[in-house]
């Protein structure tokens, strides 16, 4: 027993040794007031991506910096994510900088509106940002009409009256000509413009629209080409956007962007704040546990399989009480799968379906149907599944891979009772009162006119037409309720 309680002590000393080590190890230092924040926005803006932009803001505000610069490079993402952090750079009373950096780096979609919300914006050579057209978002809208080209106006009397000026009928009908093209021209120019959108979409783009050239105006950068970038899906390069006044400066690298910046005076809010960075201290402010938990868990795929995780887990826990830790396994996961798609465009009706397939194929496990229960399940789960996530963004998609595989894990196990419940269908009876006929068994107990034998383990009550003593062996002829009709075999 005392060397039972000394390894104890040492495994506890052990632990407490390892579990308070990192803890010195890694706290972290004190920022110093007045520092350079720097930030990193690179893939899809998700969850994750703007839980770490703003909190990252909230402490370069509490830290005191004096800016924070965002080095962007992204192809866009959620509508929800991108406005979440649009909002805390316009909150923030610390100037951001947004850098679309290094060379080949875009700020495309949703880059383009966090770009123009922030109090500078500037771009490497080689980069490019636009394309801000709102994806659609669920089902497909219905077809758009067709553009109806005006029809060409009829000449009146009035217009074949000759010109008062000397000019002659043939000079007029020349000019008339070459306006009729130039009208012409305008209608072909209207003609390679977008189609008019459903009502849905146009709503989408109309607020897209509104919201960019707010952020422009705020800013006094090119608000019509911001809206062109919405509209028709315009891109531009890093010199071109200079030129049309949509960003601030171009800027190879931070030392000379920094360098750039050096007394630039930038409004915020009723006041100027004159930037002086060239020497400021820098803090670089990577993602932290929470942001990197957060990116991993909002991957559909990532959410997907937990879900299913802890729906199987559940189900098995239920079906075989006592385990403990399917259940609690499973319920962790199906938690933490929830939480993400409570923060992921989740369509609601395809979570039903699959909730709905499941439950039909733990249905068919527990109660066999031959196959009613478990296809359509399977049929329903495939479908919600493919339904599940409510947006065209490809990165934001649950893969179909990935759904393939799982439904073929479930198809198999789902055939694999089937083929149980068949084969269990086709065995004969191993059990039953009427399996007792024929068999022999022996008497156990006599008292008075009371005769008891044991069949499978049960004591049942005897009738004979001969005295019986216990030892005598008697074979089962009949059944009569639950007393056993025998005849006495000989010795």
């Amino acid at each position: 027993m005392n060397g039972l309680d000394t390894r104890l002590g040492l495994l506890m000393w052990f632990l407490l040794a390892v579990l308070t080590t990192p803890v010195a190890a890694v706290e972290p230092e004190t920022p110093p007031p007045g520092a350079l924040w720097m930030l990193k926005l690179d893939g899809v803006v998700g969850p994750s991506t703007a839980d770490y932009l703003v909190r990252g803001l909230e402490r370069a505000v509490e830290a005191e910096a004096a800016a924070v610069l965002v080095r962007i490079d992204t192809p866009g993402g959620l509508d929800s994510s991108m406005r979440d952090m649009i909002a805390g750079v316009l909150a923030s009373p610390v100037p951001v900088i947004c850098h679309v950096a290094p060379g080949g780096a875009r700020a495309a979609s949703a880059g383009t509106f966090l770009l123009y919300s922030c109090h500078v914006a500037a771009m490497a050579p080689a980069t490019n940002l636009g394309a801000a057209t709102p994806v659609s978002i669920g089902t497909p809208m219905s077809p758009p009409p067709e553009r109806e080209r005006p029809a060409p106006k009829e000449p009146s009397s009035k217009d074949q009256t000759p010109p008062a000026d000397g000019t002659s009928k043939d000079q007029a009908a020349q000019g008339d000509a070459t306006a009729q093209g130039d009208a012409d021209s305008k209608d072909d120019d209207a003609a390679d413009s977008p189609l008019p959108k459903s009502a849905m979409e146009r709503k989408v783009t109309n607020d897209a629209v509104a919201y960019i050239r707010s952020l422009a105006e705020l800013r006094g950068r090119n608000a019509d080409w911001a809206e062109k970038a919405v509209r028709q899906g315009a891109s531009l390069s890093a010199a071109r956007a200079l030129e049309l006044g949509v960003i601030d400066l171009v800027a190879a690298d931070t030392e000379t962007l920094l360098k750039a910046l050096q007394g630039k005076r930038v409004k915020i809010g009723e006041r100027e704040v004159t930037l002086d960075l060239a020497t400021a201290p820098r803090v670089v402010h990577d993602p932290d546990w929470r942001s990197e938990f957060l990116a991993v868990i909002t991957n559909p795929n990532v959410a997907y399989v937990l879900m299913l995780l802890g729906l199987y887990g559940l189900i098995f826990e239920f079906s075989n009480p006592g385990f403990g830790l399917p259940g609690i396994l499973g319920a962790t996961c199906l938690l933490v799968a929830l939480y993400a798609f409570q923060i992921l465009p989740v369509s609601y009706a395809g979570l039903a379906l699959m909730l709905l397939g499941v439950g039909l194929i733990a249905a068919e496990v527990m109660m066999p149907s031959f196959g009613v229960f478990g296809i359509g399940g399977l049929i329903a789960f495939v479908i919600g599944s493919i339904m599940l996530m409510d947006t065209d963004i490809p990165a934001y998609q649950v893969a179909m891979p990935v759904i393939v595989a799982l439904a073929l894990m479930t198809g198999a196990m789902l055939f694999m009772v089937l083929g149980m419940a068949m084969r269990s269908h086709r065995r004969p009876r191993v059990y039953g009162a009427d399996l007792a006929i024929d068999q022999c068994v022996t008497i156990e107990q006599v008292n008075a006119d009371l005769a008891l034998a044991r069949y499978e383990g049960e004591l049942w009550s005897v009738r004979c037409s001969e005295p019986l003593a216990p030892g005598d062996r008697v074979r089962v002829k009949a059944i009569d309720g639950l007393t056993l009709v025998v005849d006495k075999l000989e010795e």
